[in-house]
């Protein structure tokens, strides 16, 4: 795709997540329980999650005709060269409880390939996006990961486990680390909001487990063109097969791989500065 042609693709979806973000906002107050459905164990959806996916997927389908879609609530048709990761609804759980960590997130990948990424952190009215090669910007501003290089003067941020505890004592070895080591964790409860504040140097870095696609798509573009790293917990950077990430900055990355690593693989974790 021409740089021109994406950066206006990228113009035209800045401005369809915004306005799709301000609706999803005059809805919070009409969330009732009979809205609210369970898809498995601590993984809820509204009728506002439907809907949200719903004005982006038909909109973006207008923008590159023929495309693919790979969204949360189960449409996932990957017939064209290009695909739509889309997130209608990131922090659902947040939403239906009133917590103002709330995302919206869509990113086009052409084969594994990252071209753009947007996130509208919908509360907050922050617009983050980036383009392949164009940087990465919050409300018109260039931003950049932070440039620690010592664990010890990082804030860090996690997801917590939530329905998948297989790995919990491997996670619970790690985050203790973490908590004796760095200024402190954060858990917000978005992954796209954290992949967010990690590329604009809020946080230092972001790891959590169990995630698909749509969660971190975008956040991934945004970060790798702030000048930071996305992995998964071995190293590998497959973008559409990871199922857990650490993002930072590079040097932090290094730190926080050789941390999770050994926790997961049942070694001590490296004391390091």
């Amino acid at each position: 795709m021409k740089n021109e042609l994406l950066l206006s693709l990228l113009e035209e979806v800045k401005t369809l997540v915004r306005h799709t973000g301000i609706w999803v906002h005059s809805r919070q107050s009409s969330v009732q329980a009979h809205h609210i459905d369970t898809k498995f164990l601590n993984n809820l959806v509204t009728d506002i999650d439907r809907e949200s996916e719903r004005r982006l997927t038909d909109t973006l389908l207008v923008l590159l005709p023929g495309c693919g879609i790979m969204g949360e609530e189960g449409i996932n048709n990957k017939q064209g060269h290009y695909t739509w990761i889309i997130d209608p609804l990131d922090g659902t759980t947040n939403f239906i409880h009133g917590i103002p960590q709330v995302a919206i997130s869509v990113a086009l990948a052409h084969g594994d390939e990252l071209l753009l990424g947007v996130v509208y952190e919908i509360f907050q009215d922050e617009l983050f996006y980036a383009a392949h090669n164009a940087g990465a910007f919050k409300n018109g501003r260039q931003i950049r990961v932070s440039d620690r290089t010592h664990l010890s003067t990082t804030l860090l941020s996690t997801g917590l486990p939530f329905y998948d505890f297989s790995h919990l004592r491997q996670y619970t070895r790690a985050l203790h680390h973490f908590m004796r080591h760095t200024r402190g964790l954060r858990r917000c409860g978005s992954a796209a909001t954290d992949l967010c504040y990690v590329a604009c140097g809020r946080y230092d870095g972001f790891f959590e487990q169990t995630l698909q696609p749509w969660d971190m798509a975008a956040g991934i573009c945004i970060i790798r063109e702030a000048g930071g790293l996305c992995t998964d917990f071995n190293g590998e950077n497959n973008t559409l097969s990871l199922k857990e990430i650490i993002a930072a900055n590079p040097a932090i990355h290094h730190l926080m791989h050789t941390i999770i690593s050994s926790c997961y693989n049942d070694e001590s974790p490296l004391e390091t500065p």
